[in-house]
């Protein structure tokens, strides 16, 4: 399986989608901005460029000639994808930290870079796990469909947190205001355990349907 994730980093992965978490990361440095935004931008690039690459260079006909089975071959390509969904968050926690600094007064209208915030970025990402992995190893080839579906739907949760957000003043101050670290903590682990279990639900589920797919 290593081999496999070697494999997907060299021949797959362009070395621009390792950049990418240091140029969207960047933007948490813009002050009061939407920064789920900052992640969304995996979701709208990285994934269809990097699943169109592998389409467009027949990996999936090269892999399967290879000595290897096909719950490694989903293990190994979405270890590629949680791998790059945490660099992604590590270089925006980096960035947002930096921001923190930059701005120590500013007014957010929007979530700031906050430990409850981070919280919710892993809430999306497991929304876009949990539809786009099982729904392209449908076919294991055509990837327009999950990456839209997958796409709508973490928009579609950013949006209505964010405007959640905004609009409840509760939540608002929970998020933007001072002296709520245990509620964060337990929104961060919430989020953790919510992408872990979204990831491995996928997981088992992408298997399941590519077993079942004819090569």
């Amino acid at each position: 399986m290593y081999n496999l994730v070697k494999k997907d980093f060299k021949l797959g992965v362009h070395p621009m989608y390792l950049l990418m978490p240091v140029l969207t990361g960047a933007l948490m440095l813009v002050p009061g901005w939407i920064y789920f935004l900052v992640l969304l931008y995996f979701c709208w690039i990285t994934i269809p460029n990097m699943f169109g690459g592998f389409r467009a260079q027949n990996d999936l006909m090269f892999t399967t000639m290879l000595p290897v089975t096909k719950p490694d071959m989903v293990k190994a390509r979405v270890t590629v994808i949680v791998s790059l969904e945490l660099l992604h968050i590590a270089l925006a926690v980096l960035f947002g930290i930096v921001n923190r600094f930059l701005y120590p007064n500013l007014e957010y209208y929007f979530f700031a870079p906050s430990i409850g915030f981070l919280g919710l970025c892993f809430a999306m990402l497991a929304i876009f796990n949990a539809i786009f992995i099982p729904m392209y190893y449908k076919t294991a080839y055509h990837f327009g469909r999950a990456a839209y579906t997958s796409i709508g739907f973490a928009m579609l949760f950013a949006g209505c947190a964010q405007w959640a957000g905004v609009q409840s003043p509760v939540l608002f101050d929970l998020f933007n205001g001072d002296g709520h670290l245990a509620q964060h903590i337990l929104i961060l682990i919430a989020g953790i355990a919510l992408f872990a279990g979204c990831t491995l639900i996928a997981y088992r589920a992408a298997v399941k349907r590519f077993l079942q797919v004819e090569i």
